[in-house]
């Protein structure tokens, strides 16, 4: 019963730690952008495009990766 305890615990932190959500990701490549480091920024943005298709920030990811081209 413990060793099912303690996957459930794991699991649950793995889950928690499951990296960045699509707004941190967006602040994180805006920062990129404006300090003149496109290439990461666009790296980011099309992670946001890819990990969260749909949500608000990939419209946004999407129209600044249009607009560094």
């Amino acid at each position: 019963m413990s060793v099912l305890i303690g996957a459930v615990v794991v699991c649950l932190v793995l889950v928690a730690c499951s990296g960045d959500t699509s707004q941190e990701l967006l602040k994180t490549a805006e920062f990129e952008e404006r300090q003149h480091n496109v290439v990461h920024a666009k790296q980011l943005y099309e992670e946001i495009v890819r990990s969260h298709p749909s949500s608000p920030q990939a419209e946004t990811a999407r129209a600044r990766l249009a607009a560094l081209k």
